[in-house]
């Protein structure tokens, strides 16, 4: 059974291992790219040098739009920005406390 759960963290869509950029394991270090400033946008966590919150870059591509579309809308962010607010998102769950079933 541990055998099959390391298995299952580290597979992604046909990308087996640690490096592949993508799945649990991208190591994808957003920190350099989103930051939390109370003068900007309520303290909401943005994307450096814009106004752009990550919340509103999950949500557009929550509505549908994929990344293209969005960068093509906001010509001051990159493909890495994107990613990044997706790695703050997804590192922002693994840190969310859970409640146990009793």
């Amino acid at each position: 059974m541990t055998g099959n759960r390391k298995q299952s963290k580290t597979r992604s869509k046909g990308s087996p291992g640690r490096g592949s950029g993508r799945g649990v394991s991208s190591g994808m270090d957003y920190r350099d790219r989103i930051v939390v400033d109370p003068q900007i946008r309520f303290g909401k966590p943005c994307v450096r040098g814009t106004r752009i919150a990550v919340g509103d870059v999950l949500s557009y591509l929550a509505s549908g739009m994929n990344e293209a579309e969005i960068l093509a809308d906001f010509p001051q962010l990159t493909f890495e920005d994107i990613r990044a607010c997706l790695a703050f998102a997804a590192e922002r769950e693994r840190r969310l406390m859970t409640i146990p079933v009793a």
